[in-house]
C-alpha cells in the first residue's frame, strides 16, 4: 500500500525526523489558507497521486502568495497525472537548499533482509541516478536482529557529507528512517532529498513510504490510511473481490490460479513475443463468482487483445473455472478471443461443461500460450 506524501511526511515527523511545516488542501481556497497559516511567502504545491513524474507533469509548482497559491492549485487539483485524478495537494514553505541527498531503505529479497542505499545527487529518480551514474549509490545491508547500527549511519552519512556536522545529522536521521520503516511493516522508506540548508541543517523535504500488504491488519492505523481514489481503479477492484491483481502495459489478459504459475505464464507469454496485461491471481479455492468479476476486471482493460486462462487444478476445482467463465459470458458481453488451459481436478467435468456451450479447453500450457499471442497479435494488426 502506497502512502502519500503528507501521511509520510508525517511519519517521519513522529519518528523525529526534521519535516517543514506543511498543510494539505483539497480545494483552491483551502490551498490559500494553508498558505496564509504557513506564513512563508513562497510556498510550493505538490499533487499528491501515487504516481511519479509528478513534476514533469506540472504537478509540482511554487506560489510567490496565497492568492497565487490558490490559482495554482486551482490548475493541479482535478488534473490527470498517469492515469490517476489529483484530489488532494500537499503545501509547504519553498526550502533554501545548498545540497540534495537521497536516502532510503528497502526490502531486499536477495539478501532477505533491509538494505540502505544512500547517493549524494539527490533530487531526481534514484532509478536514472542508477542507471547513468551508478558508482553515486551506495549500500550496507541491515541486520534485522540489531537494526542500522551507530557506525553503519555514520558511515553511509560520511558518504553525503565530508563534514562532520552535517554527517552526524544525516546519521541520526538514517537511524530514525529505519525505525520508522520497521514500525509502518514498510517495505519502501525514503527520502528524496534530504536536503543540507545553507545554515547546515539537514531536513526531509520529500518522503515515500511503501507499507507491506501483509503488514495491514498488524497496523490498523496505517490501513486507515489507504485512498482508493489515488489507485488504479481495477486494482481496487480487485481487491474488494479478494483476487490478487496488478495492472500491466501487454495485450494478453491472463487469468491464473497460483503466483507462481501466474508468474511463469507471464514468462512464456514474453517468450513467444506477446506481453501480458496483468498479473491476477484467482487463488485457490476458487468459487465461479472469483473468475466472473477476473473477467469483468480484465474486459474493462481496452488494450487486452485476448484472455488467456492457464489453471492447473489443485485445491481449485477446473469445473468452478468453467463454470465462472460460463456464467461470466451471460452475465455481460466478453468481446475478446478466450483461449483455456484446464487440467487437474474435475478437469473432464470442466471439458463437459465448456463444450456445452461451444469453449474448447487445452492441457498443454506453451500450446494455449502460443494461441493467446497469436491472436492478440492478430487482433492488434487488424
Amino acid at each position: 500500500m502506497n502512502l502519500h506524501e503528507y501521511q509520510a511526511r508525517e511519519l517521519l515527523r513522529r519518528a523525529g525526523i526534521p519535516v517543514p511545516p506543511d498543510g494539505v488542501a483539497t480545494t483552491p481556497r483551502e490551498a490559500k489558507q494553508v498558505a496564509e497559516r504557513l506564513g512563508a511567502g513562497k510556498v510550493v504545491v505538490k499533487a499528491q497521486v501515487h504516481a511519479g513524474g509528478r513534476g514533469k507533469a506540472g504537478g509540482v509548482k511554487l506560489a510567490d502568495s496565497p492568492e497565487e497559491a490558490e490559482r495554482t492549485a486551482a490548475k493541479i487539483l482535478g488534473m490527470k497525472i498517469k492515469g490517476l485524478t489529483v484530489h488532494t495537494v500537499l503545501l509547504a514553505p519553498a526550502a533554501e537548499i545548498a545540497s540534495e541527498a537521497y536516502v532510503g531503505v528497502i526490502v531486499d529479497r536477495a539478501s532477505q533482509s533491509p538494505v540502505f542505499m544512500v547517493s549524494p545527487a539527490g533530487g531526481i529518480d534514484i532509478e536514472e541516478v542508477a542507471a547513468t551514474t551508478p558508482e553515486k549509490i551506495f549500500r550496507a545491508r541491515v541486520d534485522a536482529r540489531y537494526g542500522l547500527l551507530p557506525h553503519q549511519a555514520l558511515g553511509l552519512a560520511f558518504r553525503l557529507y565530508h563534514d562532520v556536522g552535517p554527517a552526524r545529522q544525516a546519521a541520526d536521521i538514517l537511524q530514525k528512517l529505519y525505525r520508522a520503516f520497521v514500525d509502518a511493516g514498510a517495505s519502501l522508506a525514503e527520502i528524496n532529498p534530504l536536503v543540507r540548508t545553507p545554515r547546515g541543517e539537514i531536513v526531509a523535504l520529500d518522503a515515500k513510504i511503501v507499507v507491506d500488504d501483509s503488514e495491514l491488519d498488524r497496523h490498523p492505523e496505517i490501513a486507515a490510511l489507504r485512498d482508493p481514489t489515488a489507485e488504479e481503479p481495477s486494482e481496487v477492484q480487485a481487491r474488494e473481490a479478494n483476487l490478487t491483481y496488478i495492472r500491466l502495459e501487454g495485450d494478453v489478459g491472463c487469468v491464473v490460479n497460483g503466483a507462481g504459475l501466474a508468474m511463469a505464464t507471464m514468462d512464456l507469454v514474453k517468450y513467444y513475443g506477446g506481453e501480458p496485461a496483468n498479473f491476477l491471481d484467482i487463488g485457490g479455492s476458487s468459487n465461479p463468482e472469483k473468475v466472473v468479476n477476473a473477467l469483468k476486471i480484465i474486459t474493462a482493460d481496452q488494450d487486452v487483445k485476448a484472455i488467456l486462462f492457464n489453471i492447473f487444478g489443485g485445491i481449485t476445482r477446473c469445473d468452478d473455472v468453467a463454470n465462472g467463465i460460463v456464467a461470466a459470458t451471460r452475465q455481460f458481453t466478453v468481446d475478446r478471443p478466450i483461449v483455456i488451459r484446464l487440467t487437474g481436478t474435475n478437469e473432464q467435468e470442466a471439458v463437459e461443461i465448456l463444450n456445452g456451450v461451444g469453449m474448447k479447453a487445452l492441457t498443454d500450457m506453451d500450446e494455449a500460450v502460443k494461441q493467446a499471442v497469436g491472436l492478440a497479435k492478430g487482433a492488434a494488426a487488424a
